[in-house]
């Protein structure tokens, strides 16, 4: 077993693996960026998104503020997703470097960034997919009554 681990520490990237892996990178980046770009534009509409509502002739009748609502879901929703873009770009531009510059500590770095994403998206998808099982039961139990 200890061979084993010992092959794995000294694991070499052909040509054709850094070729992906820069391809990888481009990609990740052009990704990370157009979300970016959805967040401001995600901003940019909270800041208008109350005063919409509050045009609505139908928002008199609510007992809160639909507009200041949205303008908060919004701002909270921007909070999420900043954080796995903010990991997908980081994962991107130290992949480049580190396929550019052949070191393993920018690509350990690399990595860890790509980890951090996954591990972000996987929690966010079990507390979404928690919140959907729980709604699920709560209208079940709506139904029932």
């Amino acid at each position: 077993m200890q061979n084993a681990i010992t092959e794995l520490e000294e694991l070499t990237l052909t040509n054709r693996a850094k070729g992906f892996l820069k391809e990888t990178a481009k990609w990740c980046k052009f990704l990370s960026i157009l979300g970016f770009i959805g967040i401001g534009l995600l901003l940019l509409s909270s800041f208008f998104i109350s005063t919409i509502y509050a045009s609505m002739p139908q928002a008199t009748s609510m007992p809160f503020n639909l507009g200041t609502a949205m303008t908060i879901f919004y701002i909270l929703m921007i909070a999420i997703y900043i954080f796995p873009l903010y990991y997908l770009y980081q994962f991107s531009v130290k992949l480049k470097k580190a396929v550019t510059s052949k070191d393993d500590e920018v690509l350990a770095s690399a990595f860890e960034m790509l980890k951090s994403h996954y591990k972000f998206v996987g929690v966010f998808t079990i507390i979404m997919l928690s919140i959907y099982i729980l709604a699920g039961i709560v209208g079940l139990m709506g139904a029932i009554v």
